[in-house]
């Protein structure tokens, strides 16, 4: 399985089509967004244009109203933190670093994804990974998200400018 990693859309839905192009040609299974999308009409594209299951958490900055969510079969919402189980892996989800360690409460996990900061990172925490897939948007820092192979075990970060 094969999933992509995103935060801090910002509205930017020029870089979020180019990285939503980007996962249709690597035929990506699911997505996971660390949050910061914003309004309802980047949401609305959002789910209109990656039709797969969107593991969403709730960002510092989002306008749309959490009602509209349940608008969207593809979205599984979990509040401003959550963890789930995909394939063997127990992934955890947040938007500020800051949560992380409610993230650890609800159980072990072996990788969390966040956000915020807009700057990538990774460190490793115990038996966890902790990894900031960076911006959508660019502000601040070059627009980039993430990739992970599950079976393969493989992360990598891609930067938007590289992408054709």
């Amino acid at each position: 399985m094969k999933l992509v990693i995103i935060s801090d859309i910002h509205d930017n839905i020029i870089n979020l089509a180019k990285c939503l192009n980007w996962c249709n040609q690597e035929n990506i299974d699911a997505m996971i967004c660390c949050g910061d999308i914003t309004n309802s009409e980047t949401l609305e594209f959002l789910t209109g244009e990656f039709y797969k299951n969107i593991y969403l958490v709730k960002g510092n900055t989002e306008i749309y109203e959490e009602s509209e969510l349940k608008n969207y079969d593809n979205i599984n919402y979990l509040g401003k933190f959550g963890r789930f189980r995909l394939e063997n892996k127990f992934i955890g989800v947040c938007h500020e670093p800051e949560y992380i360690s409610d993230v650890v409460d609800k159980g072990p996990c072996d990788i969390i994804f966040c956000g915020h900061t807009h700057q990538p990172w990774q460190e490793q925490r115990g038996n966890t990974i902790v990894v900031n897939v960076g911006t959508i948007s660019g502000i601040f820092y070059k627009a980039c998200f993430a990739a992970w192979d599950i079976e393969m075990n493989k992360l990598d970060l891609i930067l938007l400018e590289l992408i054709k």
